[in-house]
């Protein structure tokens, strides 16, 4: 398995300082996911180091994406965000410091 750093310096300092408090209660709308052919559209419930949980919207199902390749818009701080998973791709516990510090974040 390989190790690749990702420096979100792709974010811009706003989106960086909202993705790194919780996000976890968020609305979500993903357009496309690997595994998904239907757009989705729902609530942040759950994260993990690769992966993030949706309850989708009007129903108690959920569905577990993968953080990578993931792109959408996300509901933070009253405004809409880009969603990038790689840019998450990271332990939740620790996406605070390396966010905010504008470090690398490991990836595998």
């Amino acid at each position: 398995m390989s190790k690749s750093s990702y420096a979100p310096t792709s974010l811009s300092r706003v989106e960086r300082e909202v993705l790194a408090g919780e996000i976890l209660g968020a609305s979500v709308e993903i357009p496309a996911a690997a595994g998904h052919r239907v757009p989705i559209s729902g609530t942040l419930v759950d994260e993990s180091l690769s992966t993030v949980t949706v309850r989708l919207a009007g129903s108690a199902r959920t569905v577990r994406l993968p953080k990578a390749g993931l792109e959408g818009t996300i509901a933070l701080a009253s405004r809409e965000l880009p969603l990038r998973g790689d840019a998450l791709r990271v332990r939740p516990e620790d996406r605070t410091k390396r966010l905010l510090a504008g470090g690398s974040l490991r990836s595998a």
